[in-house]
């Protein structure tokens, strides 16, 4: 097992293991061989940087992470996870009050996890670092990504957290599912329409800056075949390849029939492997074009227009409390007896 060490002081991981069964930031789970495979201990520990230093000072509680390529366990404090997954979830450059807000949702869903969640990972590990739980990536990977950018993008990010220590969103005094994703068409997406579960606070609004967003917009082409394939089904020469489409509130594909058989628009969405259940189609001599309107799952907080609203000159709290509907914002402390008892 890796640890996390800094000068004098080893941060060991006292939580028990835990998995997750709330509906999760991604579409499919982690499948993978290594979850199988026994995990290996290290006999290194990471070195930390003096910023995680200051952001693990006082941190009475640690994350451990199985990474995904070595199948070994990480554990690190929780604003030092914080900052790495924030790192790995949103563009550096994006305004520091929109990485507040990243940070608050990082940290409100760790949070969350490890107070709800009673199960077990391979080498006691918390969570994973994919996007089943949280994408996370250690300072050695985010060095070798950045290059000679590594320093002001870490420090950037490394203040946000630092002025959001501590902090997560809830909802009658209970952490949130804090819900993010890259790009909206505009709308996000009540929870209901997209997962089985309704939250009150993962309401549909208006997101308009998301509009600027480079990942707005997408095309993929396929042939008849490739659908049909994709789906299982098969759709007679003289019928169109969609029919009956019923759209929810934000305008993402609800329903729609395909080859006689009725699909969710999510199900369109993961089959065919599109960007977003906000699609529409088009024919062009033997191929069928999809064209869709944003880039992920839409519900929550889109990353894109949290740094719309931030360029606008919206703060982070204004910015949560957006697209998370009636929220309050509370300390991890109050949280700590219960993620104990687990």
């Amino acid at each position: 097992m890796k640890r996390w060490k800094g000068p004098g002081l080893i941060f060991i991981s006292t939580l028990v293991t835990i998995i997750l069964v709330l509906p999760t930031l991604v579409v499919v789970p982690f499948i993978g061989s290594n979850q199988e495979e026994q995990v290996q201990p290290v006999s290194t520990n990471e070195v930390a940087t003096e910023q995680d230093i200051n952001l693990a000072e006082g941190s009475s509680l640690d994350v451990s992470v199985l990474r995904s390529s070595s199948n070994q366990v990480d554990d690190v404090p929780l604003e030092v996870y914080v900052s790495r997954v924030v790192a790995s979830e949103m563009p550096a450059d994006f305004e520091l009050e929109a990485l507040k807000a990243q940070a608050l949702a990082a940290r409100t869903y760790i949070v969350r996890y490890l107070t709800n969640e009673k199960a077990t990972l391979k080498g006691g590990a918390h969570v994973t670092d994919t996007i089943q739980h949280q994408v996370y990536k250690n300072d050695e990977e985010l060095r070798t990504i950045w290059g000679t950018d590594y320093e002001w993008k870490m420090n950037k990010i490394e203040q946000a957290v630092a002025q959001t220590k501590g902090e997560v969103l809830t909802y009658k005094e209970e952490p949130i599912f804090a819900a993010f994703f890259s790009t909206s068409n505009g709308f996000t997406e009540n929870s209901e329409d997209y997962w089985p579960n309704e939250f009150p606070y993962l309401r549909s609004v208006e997101s308009p800056w998301d509009a600027e967003s480079p990942k707005y917009m997408d095309q993929k082409v396929f042939t008849k075949a490739e659908i049909e394939a994709g789906l299982q089904v098969s759709v007679p020469a003289d019928q169109p390849i969609l029919s009956n489409v019923k759209k929810t509130e934000s305008e993402r594909v609800s329903e729609v029939t395909v080859g006689g058989k009725t699909f969710t628009g999510r199900e369109i969405r993961e089959a065919l492997d599109l960007k977003s259940s906000d699609f529409t189609v088009k024919y062009k001599n033997d191929h069928i074009i999809f064209t869709t309107k944003g880039y992920g799952h839409g519900v929550g907080m889109s990353q894109y227009g949290a740094n719309g609203m931030a360029q606008e000159g919206k703060t982070y709290e204004e910015i949560l409390s957006h697209y998370y509907q009636g929220i309050a914002i509370s300390k991890v402390d109050d949280f700590l007896p219960k993620i104990a008892a687990k």
